[in-house]
């Protein structure tokens, strides 16, 4: 069965996390700036600055991440730590996706727990979530760019966008029917275009 895979003939000549402890701090760095959508921070991070990946690793990790059960940022966190340091990077990487962030939110959890019904931390929390939403749209954007080397092609790919965005928002329909029915479909599709 064909399958599609990441050219690793270039990993060596990029940058790559030198220690765990580089590894560690990455990925705790990233956790701590993804409050309300880290898909934005977590691109900008990995491709743009470090340079671990390309973008189109990114993608296909990203799409790998959203399928398997768990939070999308900590799967990519074990795969980004497997790839460069095994079960080790794995752990490390995991460890410091979770291990500041899950302290604070207990933290501010305590404080919220008080302040809860105040305006101006009602205000504060739309504030951050419409701030959300458009780091992930220009995310999208800029991603969008990487379609046209998709196996499908432009056009193919704009339609399962469009029937995603139509079946979650118009249609209101749960992301677990959409993912396996539009998200399957996309895979059948891709599958049958990639060369043997």
């Amino acid at each position: 069965m064909p399958t599609a895979s990441i050219d690793t003939s270039s990993i060596g000549e990029r940058p790559r996390p030198h220690s765990l402890r580089e590894l560690f701090w990455a990925f705790t760095w990233l956790a701590l700036q993804g409050f309300g959508g880290v898909l934005a921070v977590v691109q900008r991070e990995l491709v743009d600055r470090r340079r671990w990946m390309t973008n189109e690793e990114f993608m296909e990790d990203w799409a790998a991440a959203q399928i398997l059960p768990g939070p999308n940022v900590v799967n990519l966190s074990i795969m980004v730590g497997d790839r460069h340091f095994g079960a080790r990077g794995a752990l490390v990487a995991v460890v410091g996706m979770l291990l500041l962030p899950m302290l604070l939110v207990v933290a501010v959890a305590a404080v919220y727990a008080v302040f809860a019904t105040h305006p101006m931390v009602v205000g504060a929390l739309r504030g951050m979530g419409a701030v959300a939403a458009g780091l992930v749209a220009g995310v999208g954007c800029r991603l969008a760019a990487s379609l046209g080397r998709h196996p499908l092609g432009p056009l193919p790919c704009g339609l399962i966008v469009v029937t995603t965005f139509a079946a979650m928002s118009v249609l209101r329909l749960p992301l677990a029917w959409v993912l396996p029915v539009v998200g399957g479909a996309a895979c059948a599709l891709t599958w049958r275009k990639l060369p043997a």
